[in-house]
């Protein structure tokens, strides 16, 4: 018996995860170029202010890390908003913030379709449609998740050392571009971050609620808080790092590319106008790389965001908060949820279809996708000072750690979301209505407490 538990021991010792490991994760499901897709969409959005938006994201999303790590050092085992809203503040409106990071779950594998369609079209096969194009990316997508097919920690390893080398080559070549041209002042600038001719802090502020999609996926580090050495320290601190990093490299990049094509009216194709920057630095060698780099990221997204979309909706039917001869189903060879995966896979071709006949289709999904995020990046602020200023009952409250800075938090993510466009809010709201309409349906118009749904497992 002392030797079985022994056994246990070590074995959980050699799981244990360090800070590194958790902000190797961090990077891994944010993705070093992260903010290049954004680029055309957000100079547009930003009139030429890219950089200064990723920049007004990251103090957003660097307050909210913090929150996140404090609260998954409350509830190391659930990692997730709906978790620290439900049992903090209440179960209702956590089951609410659940629905709302429901509809990011089904989105991400749909924006990844978008990108990878409008790229391929726009790119190398023009003459193709576009719904033909997303069927074949959403097909292929579906078709690996179908038989099984995983990504595994060395195939992310080497994406992501493929990535950073792609980018260290574009920077390189992009000092080297701006020197060689104009010396020190086009290297050195405040335009890329204010020019009073064409800065308008209203269109700065809708831009911001774009950019941030370059932050998008940063919370899931919260969901290892069970695996991790000292999480009450690490995981607030990776979480923060992950953060920081992305939105300074994030903003290195942009800051190039602003730099070396200021024009943004002037790009061919907005949605991937980062590759023509790497065109004017490095010539068709590095254009072709950075497209090859972007487009597999996004499939790579693509498939982990359509299984964990699909895993969501098979938890959810398992424990009877969706129909469970449906979403509960199960392939018996395989062992996969194929009704939920081929679901998932028509909902984002059929989404990337009716997003691009309203154009601009990349720009649409990822604010759309913004609507649920910062909904739960509101709950998490608001849960953490809820949480350690109105229930702690033992212990000093620090006013700024545990009520302004969390209020802070709420009061910026609550600003960007205001701003998202028009369209994002209408169907955002929408399939939030739905979700308040069936929470009430089935706890007796609230009077019951709701299933929980464990985003802990997806």
């Amino acid at each position: 018996m002392a030797e079985t538990s022994q056994q246990d021991s070590e074995l959980r010792l050699r799981k244990v995860l360090t800070l590194w490991d958790l902000i190797f994760y961090g990077m891994v499901l944010i993705q070093p170029v992260a903010g290049i897709p954004l680029f055309g969409v957000a100079q547009k959005l930003s009139n030429g202010h890219t950089v200064t938006t990723i920049l007004v994201a990251m103090l957003a999303m660097v307050i909210t890390a913090v929150s996140y790590g404090r609260m998954a050092a409350v509830y190391p085992a659930a990692g997730s908003a709906y978790t620290y809203v439900g049992r903090t503040i209440n179960p209702h409106l956590g089951f609410l913030i659940g629905w709302a990071m429901l509809l990011d779950y089904i989105l991400q594998p749909l924006i990844n379709v978008v990108w990878i369609s409008v790229a391929l079209n726009s790119r190398y096969i023009a003459e193709i449609p576009f719904a033909i194009t997303a069927l074949g990316v959403a097909g292929f997508v579906t078709a690996l998740n179908l038989i099984g097919i995983r990504s595994s920690a060395r195939a992310n390893k080497v994406l992501l050392a493929a990535m950073c080398v792609v980018i260290a080559v574009f920077l390189v070549l992009g000092v080297h571009y701006l020197f060689h041209r104009e010396g020190w002042p086009g290297l050195f600038s405040i335009t890329p971050f204010y020019d009073p001719k064409t800065f308008d802090m209203r269109r700065i502020w809708g831009a911001t609620s774009f950019a941030a999609l370059t932050y998008i996926g940063f919370d899931g580090i919260t969901t290892l808080s069970e695996d991790v050495e000292n999480p009450r320290r690490n995981v607030l601190l990776a979480t923060v790092l992950v953060c920081v990093f992305t939105g300074i490299l994030g903003g290195a990049e942009i800051y190039l590319g602003q730099r070396i094509w200021p024009n943004w009216h002037t790009f061919p194709n907005l949605e991937t106008a980062f590759m023509d920057v790497c065109r004017r630095v490095g010539g068709p060698v590095l254009f072709e790389a950075m497209g090859v780099v972007l487009i597999l990221a996004a499939l790579g997204s693509a498939l982990t965001g359509g299984l964990g979309a699909a895993r969501l909706l098979f938890g959810m039917g398992r424990d009877g908060v969706l129909p469970r001869r449906i979403f509960a189903h199960l392939h018996p060879k395989t062992n996969t949820p194929t009704w939920n995966i081929l679901l998932i896979g028509a909902v984002a071709w059929a989404g990337a279809v009716a997003l691009n006949y309203t154009h601009n289709a990349y720009e649409h999904a990822g604010e759309l996708l913004n609507f649920g995020a910062f909904l739960a990046f509101m709950g998490v602020n608001l849960a953490t000072f809820w949480h350690f200023s109105l229930l702690r009952r033992s212990g000093e409250r620090k006013i700024l750690k545990d009520l302004i800075l969390p209020l802070i938090g709420f009061v910026f993510c609550a600003a960007i979301w205001w701003n998202l466009n028009v369209l994002a809010k209408i169907v955002g709201g929408f399939w939030f209505l739905i979700g308040a309409v069936y929470l009430a349906a089935t706890t007796k118009f609230f009077r019951q407490a709701p299933k929980m749904i464990d985003f802990s497992e997806s």
